[in-house]
Order: C-alpha cells, then structure tokens, then sequence
C-alpha cells in the first residue's frame, strides 16, 4: 500500500516522510504541497477523504 501512495508523488517531484506502525502507515507532507499532493493521488485512482 505505502509503494502505491508514494510512487505517483515520487512521479510528481513531491516529497514525503513516511513513518509506520504496527497497523497504520503516515504520509507527512509539507503544507505547501498538500492540494498538489491531494491532486496526484486522486488522479492515480485513490479516494482522498477530508474532514
């Protein structure tokens, strides 16, 4: 799952710092590539949920 998030933002020229736990993996992003962030993995097929 981690390799299918960070791929197309690799793609994309966005950085990440990853961390995982046991049972959840975090995808940190800078704030100033959050809404292209949200752009490249919407448009690689995953549903992006905010709240």
């Amino acid at each position: 799952m981690l390799t299918a998030l960070t791929s197309p933002l690799a793609e994309a020229g966005i950085s990440i710092f990853a961390v995982s736990t046991y049972d959840t993996d975090y995808l940190l992003i800078k704030e100033n590539k959050l809404e292209k962030s949200l752009g490249v993995l919407t448009n690689s097929g995953h549903n992006i949920f905010r709240e």
